[in-house]
This record gives C-alpha cells, sequence and structure tokens, in this order.
C-alpha cells in the first residue's frame, strides 16, 4: 500500500516521524519509524532513513507500508552461501524475497542482506545487482565484490556466455523429451510479456528430468536474457510454470521456477560456478503431483 501527502504549515518544523504520523494518523508513531528505517519512505523524491528529519512545508512524503509478514529481519544464513570467492559471492534467494532495492524497500531484501555480508568480511564496496531473479522466483544470484568483477560480468551476461540452468515444474506433458523454443517476446501489459512480432529474438532450450500424472519438472537454458523469459516460452508451449499467476492458472503458495545453477569464466579465466539445491517446499510441491525431484 502506497501513502502520498504533503506537509502543511501544520508539519513544517516538526520531525519526519511526527509529521508523517499527521498527515498519516492511522499508522502509529512506531509503524512510521519501522516504514523509514527499511527504505519505505520517499521525501521530495529522495529515499530518507533518517526519523529526525525536518520537515519544511509542502514537502512531499510517500509511505510504501509493507505487509507485516515481509518486514522480517535476518541475514544471510551459511547455507545459504554457495560460493564465497574474492571477486564473487553465490547466494541461494529464496522465493517471495526481492532480489534488489524497491522504491519502498531497502531492508528485507537480497541486496540489502548482501551488503551486511559483505560488511562483515570488510568489504565496503556497494552491492551491485547485475542480473536478477523474479520476487517468485529462488536459486542461484552471483554479487561481484567490486567494480572490476562487476564489468567483467556484466559483458558476459550481455554477450549470453553465462550458462544460466533452470528447473521449473510445469503443469502439462511435453510430447518430447528435449526441445528449443525461438520465438520473439515483447511487453505486452504493464507487468507482462508475451511472445509477439515485432519482438526482441529469445531462444530457449528444455529437458525433461522427472515427470508425473498431470505435471513435468523441466530444466531450461535460456540462451538469451529477455524479462521473463522461460516463463513465457513454457506457457507459449501450453506448459505454464505451476504457481505463476501471470502466465498459469494452476496455484500453488510458490512459483515453481528455481534458479539451479549459474556458471562462467571470471577475467583470468577460472571457473566461476554455483549449484543452489531447491528448497523443502519445491520438493514437496513436486511430490504433490507425483514429481520425483532429483536431489
Amino acid at each position: 500500500m502506497i501513502l502520498k501527502g504533503i506537509v502543511t504549515s501544520e508539519g513544517g518544523g516538526l520531525r519526519l516521524d511526527e509529521g508523517a504520523h499527521l498527515l498519516f494518523p492511522e499508522l502509529s508513531k512506531t509503524r512510521i519509524r519501522k516504514i523509514i528505517d527499511w527504505g519505505g519512505c520517499v521525501v521530495g523524491g529522495s529515499m530518507v532513513r533518517v526519523a529526525s528529519r525536518t520537515l519544511k512545508t509542502g514537502d512531499e512524503i510517500i509511505l510504501g507500508v509493507l505487509e507485516p509478514e515481509r518486514c522480517v529481519e535476518r541475514e544471510l544464513r551459511p547455507d545459504e552461501i554457495l560460493l564465497d570467492d574474492r571477486e564473487y559471492l553465490a547466494v541461494s534467494k529464496e522465493a517471495g524475497l526481492n532480489c534488489q532495492r524497491t522504491p519502498y524497500q531497502l531492508k528485507g531484501t537480497l541486496e540489502y542482506m548482501v551488503g551486511v555480508a559483505f560488511r562483515a568480511r570488510g568489504n565496503s564496496e556497494p552491492v551491485r545487482v547485475v542480473h536478477r531473479l523474479d520476487r517468485g522466483t529462488s536459486g542461484v544470484m552471483i554479487f561481484p565484490t567490486s567494480q572490476r568483477p562487476a564489468a567483467h560480468l556484466s559483458a558476459l551476461l550481455k554477450e549470453g556466455t553465462v550458462e544460466k540452468r533452470y528447473w521449473a515444474l510445469v503443469r502439462g506433458i511435453p510430447e518430447t523429451t528435449q526441445w528449443e523454443v525461438d520465438a520473439p517476446i515483447a511487453k505486452v501489459g504493464s507487468a507482462r510479456y508475451g511472445v509477439a512480432t515485432p519482438g526482441r529474438e529469445a531462444r530457449s532450450g528444455f529437458r525433461i528430468l522427472a515427470t508425473g500424472n498431470v505435471a513435468t519438472l523441466l530444466e531450461g537454458t535460456p540462451h538469451t536474457g529477455r524479462t521473463h523469459q522461460l516463463r513465457v516460452h513454457l506457457a507459449h508451449c501450453g506448459l505454464p510454470v505451476v504457481g505463476d499467476s501471470t502466465y498459469g492458472h494452476t496455484p500453488a503458495h510458490r512459483m515453481m521456477l528455481h534458479c539451479r545453477s549459474m556458471a562462467f569464466k571470471a577475467a583470468e579465466g577460472r571457473l566461476i560456478r554455483a549449484v543452489a539445491p531447491v528448497d523443502s517446499s519445491f520438493g514437496e510441491i513436486c511430490r504433490e503431483y507425483g514429481v520425483e525431484c532429483p536431489s
């Protein structure tokens, strides 16, 4: 929920938390201070995380009010760190977690958690998010530890030379065990994409890992990097991802798409590779569909 208000003469000169409470009395000052601390407050177009900031008459205040269950502070667990390299930190993102800050959230995102991990290692560099996973997708994310490896990985991603493999549980049984999709993708809505012409080139490869009665576990390899690419291509094939409310109609308490692995060569040629095991909820939903998820 987004709340917006303009500071009146009554609020000019007050602290931010006090002025915000005057504008939004339905929120307690404690709740407002937590929103500010979480990076959910924008004043005059900029994020403000200091509750004692003095307001001016005419300031616009915007508050992003998150669901209480999303306001959980935690650090990366040891089992979520897949690779702790001098140039790259690979972590396993859980489903439902934003990979980077939003206009109204900083804390509670993977970006913030990685920043905490950087500082614990004596690294004062900013967290550079050079690739992304959708909020509902779990699996491997790789964070460069400084600018040079960030530029290198960004270039490889642009060239399409980073190997990425995903696991997806889809509704339906494919007619073949392995196939390729070469179909352009274009934006067809405010947050929706589809196979369309004209569109940007998009190529994906799929193969079956395991089958059940009405669902199949697939491995997907995106050869290009379009937004929602695997989700769109699978829906185009009549095989929507289970739990994907945007491109399918098979409900689940999480989207059944998982970035299983990423691999590429660092600047000096050594192999950087990270593999993320699926979590318990992924395996449970597979079993509900009679699909045995590989270990």
